[in-house]
């Protein structure tokens, strides 16, 4: 999954807000660098980020999804578009644009209205259990519960789960030594019986081991890729796609062969 920041507030430093030609221009590459799916969200959604104003958020995203997916038109490239938003009154335009995938951070739980929407349309989920605000116990234990409830409100909407794929939420609420537990405990995430994914990319987490700024953190975040697909982590939320490409492809040569 290769992300567009539609926004000027990134903690990554590659937010595009809605220059349009950026994006296109990202799109190309993500598209050359062998993507399979392209994350856009109009808000950021790092720790102690300002709110954006939802009609701003709106603006962006559908602005910003509605070229890219004419430019993936009018190349030929069949890609899925993700809308990274916790709104439903985001992800209606945003589906009307051409995404067929919502990827909630909140899981759904922030926002009444998001799952039933989900429903309506029969697209595809992201959601994310998000430890913020939460008191933790057990690393595996609050994971699981934050998404059990959120699948329960999949269920009471009539979102089935062969259209959801979970993420753990690392760095959503977790220190370092917790994102780090993480990472050596996803093989316990199994247990859902769900597809998942996880993004790792150029987080504090790799910084702080690391002690590199986000746009240095390019070893680290391969490393963190390399050990979730050990761990069975079906996709990974990227920035640097075309590094992380070749990340994939090799340690999928090793841990998946039947797929080479």
């Amino acid at each position: 999954m290769g992300i567009i920041n539609a926004t000027d507030d990134s903690f990554s430093g590659d937010g595009i807000a809605d220059r349009l030609d950026e994006a296109l221009a990202l799109t190309r590459e993500l598209v050359a660098d062998e993507v399979d799916i392209i994350d856009i969200g109009g808000a950021s959604s790092r720790p102690g980020a300002e709110p954006t104003p939802l009609e701003v958020e709106r603006r962006r995203a559908v602005r910003v999804i509605g070229a890219v997916r004419a430019e993936l038109d009018r190349i030929g490239a069949e890609l899925p578009i993700s809308v990274d938003t916790t709104w439903a009154e985001v992800a209606a335009p945003a589906l009307d644009a051409g995404a067929t995938v919502v990827n909630d951070i909140t899981g759904f739980r922030l926002d009444s209205d998001m799952a039933p929407l989900v429903a309506e349309r029969g697209v595809a989920a992201v959601i994310m259990h998000n430890q913020r605000g939460r008191p933790h116990t057990d690393l595996v234990a609050d994971v699981t519960t934050g998404l059990e409830a959120s699948l329960q409100i999949c269920a009471e909407a009539g979102v089935g789960t062969n259209r959801i794929v979970v993420d753990p939420g690392f760095g959503f609420g977790f220190g370092v030594s917790q994102n780090l537990e993480m990472m050596r405990r996803l093989p316990e995430l199994w247990a859902l019986e769900l597809p998942l994914l996880i993004g790792t990319s150029r987080k504090s987490t790799i910084g702080e081991v690391t002690n590199t700024k986000p746009g240095d953190r390019l070893f680290g975040t391969a490393a963190t890729i390399t050990a979730a697909i050990y761990a069975g982590i079906d996709i990974v939320r990227v920035h640097d796609a075309a590094e992380m490409t070749q990340a994939i492809q090799m340690t999928d040569a090793i841990v998946r062969p039947t797929t080479q």
